[in-house]
C-alpha cells in the first residue's frame, strides 16, 4: 500500500512494465439533437502512466466530465477505444466493465453519492461486500481513521458536514485499494478551506499508495498540483503541459 504494487508495474504476463494504466484512442462522443448531431468529446487521444496525477482541465461545458465518464466506462463512446491496464474497455459487455471497475477503479464525485440509509462505516464497507472481500468492517474502520473520521463511524450522511461526507466518499474510493482513481470536481460542493483539505487527502493517498489519480477540474491552481495537465475546450484536447 505504500508504493506502487507489483501489479501496477507489470503487464498481464508479469514480464513487461505497463507503460500506461489508462489510454484513450480517438475517443469521440456524439449525441443527437432535434437540429443536428452534437459532438461532446472529439477524437481524444492520450495515456496516463501508473502512479501519475493528471488533471483534465477545462471550463464548464467543455466536455471534461463526459470524457471522464468515457474513461471509466460509465458512458459508451460513439467511436474510439479506452484501455484500462491490458483490457479494451468497450470490448467488454456492461457486466465485464463493472467487474473491471470493481477490481481496479475508485471514484470520487462532486455530489458525494453516499447512500443515506447507511452509516459512514456501512457506506465504506459496501464496495468490499459487493466484491466479496474479507474483513470489510475492519478495513473500512482503518481507512475512515486515515481520513480523520474514526469518531464518526456510526453517523449517517445527514449527520455529517459536506466535508465529512466527501471524506467518507474518499475513504470508500480507497478502501478497495484501487490502482486508478477518477475524481470529478471533488470539491465543487465544498467551501475553499474544506475543499483544500479533501484535495490534500487525495494527493496524500496518491503518494502513499501509488494510486493513479485522474482529476477533472476547472481550477487551474488545483490542476497545477498534478504531474500533468490535459486541457480540453469544446470537446477537443487543445494541449498538454
Amino acid at each position: 500500500m505504500n508504493a506502487l504494487r507489483e501489479g501496477d508495474r507489470m503487464g498481464a504476463a508479469g514480464a513487461e512494465p505497463l507503460s500506461s494504466i489508462v489510454r484513450a484512442e480517438g475517443l469521440t462522443k456524439q449525441v443527437a439533437t432535434p437540429d443536428h448531431e452534437l459532438t461532446i468529446v472529439k477524437s481524444a487521444t492520450f495515456a496516463v502512466r501508473p502512479g501519475e496525477a493528471v488533471a483534465i482541465l477545462g471550463a464548464s461545458g467543455s466536455g471534461k466530465s463526459t470524457l471522464l465518464g468515457l474513461l471509466a466506462g460509465l458512458d459508451v463512446p460513439t467511436s474510439g477505444r479506452v484501455y484500462i491496464g491490458d483490457s479494451s474497455l468497450f470490448d467488454l459487455d456492461e457486466d465485464g466493465r463493472a467487474r473491471l471497475r470493481g477490481q481496479m477503479v475508485g471514484f470520487v464525485f462532486q455530489s458525494f453519492q453516499l447512500l443515506p440509509a447507511l452509516t459512514a462505516l456501512e457506506n465504506v464497507m459496501l464496495p468490499l461486500e459487493l466484491a466479496g472481500g474479507a474483513d470489510a468492517a475492519a478495513r473500512a474502520r482503518k481507512v475512515l481513521g486515515e481520513v480523520g473520521l474514526a469518531e464518526r463511524l456510526t453517523h449517517y450522511p445527514r449527520q455529517l458536514s459536506g466535508g465529512e461526507q466527501q471524506r467518507v466518499a474518499v475513504a470508500r474510493a480507497f478502501v478497495t485499494e484501487p490502482r486508478l482513481l477518477f475524481a470529478d470536481e471533488p470539491t465543487g460542493n465544498l467551501d475553499s478551506t474544506t475543499g483544500e483539505h479533501v484535495i490534500d487527502l487525495l494527493f496524500q493517498m496518491n503518494r502513499e499508495r501509488g494510486t493513479t489519480l485522474v482529476l477533472v477540474t476547472h481550477d487551474p491552481d488545483l490542476a497545477r498540483r498534478c504531474d500533468r495537465r490535459i486541457h480540453i475546450a469544446a470537446g477537443e484536447i487543445t494541449h498538454e503541459d
